[in-house]
């Protein structure tokens, strides 16, 4: 869900699971397993503590609510790493917590909409990536336009760099913006202007 991005990298290799942290664990099925070590797999590929994503993952498919206990149960995982997790996809917003009635503690939902889903993880990423990209290549640029030691090949580069990087931000900023339905429309347009398009390298 990268250099600016607030979770933390994974440190545990991709072939060894966090579900393994604990041996008490609930039977979970094995289409659910699987998705869920998958899901943690991208996530670890994007740089996000792969815990956080194994917990996503659960919530995602959980029939009900669930409290921390529940999930460090059922994923094996020490109370620690799941309370650290679940601040996170609290702060990306991918989760809630959901009042019990008649039950002090705190349960947790993810949000199920795909679509909503998808949007608050790019809002997330350009946040915590493009965001502070842009303004370090714009102090960058300005600060080169004042320096007599910057060669000209330099100052292009950084200029050119910082273009391709706002043209992306606009891009990320339209598309969090566009109703969903046209979205979906866009998305579908592409496929049919792409398979138009010549096959072969661009020079």
């Amino acid at each position: 869900m990268s250099g600016a991005s607030a979770l933390d990298i994974g440190t545990v290799p991709s072939d060894i699971s966090v579900m393994t942290e604990t041996t008490d664990k609930k039977k979970l099925p094995a289409v659910v397993e699987r998705f869920i070590l998958h899901w943690g797999d991208m996530g670890d590929e994007w740089g996000v503590n792969r815990s956080v994503s194994q917990i996503h993952g659960l919530l995602y498919l959980a029939e009900a609510p669930m409290t921390a206990e529940d999930i460090a149960e059922t994923l094996g995982m020490a109370r620690s790493n799941v309370s650290n997790s679940i601040k996170e996809l609290l702060a990306w917003n991918l989760i809630r917590r959901v009042p019990i009635l008649g039950d002090r503690r705190d349960h947790f939902e993810a949000e199920t909409d795909i679509w909503e889903v998808a949007a608050r993880i790019a809002a997330g990423r350009k946040e915590r990536e493009i965001d502070p990209a842009v303004d370090a290549l714009r102090a960058c640029v300005s600060d080169a336009a004042d320096d007599p030691t910057i060669s000209p090949v330099a100052a292009k580069r950084l200029k050119e760099m910082l273009a391709f990087t706002e043209l992306v931000d606009r891009w990320y900023t339209q598309m969090l913006h566009v109703p969903r339905p046209r979205l979906v429309a866009l998305i579908k347009l592409g496929e049919k202007i792409v398979s138009f398009l010549p096959v072969g390298k661009s020079k």
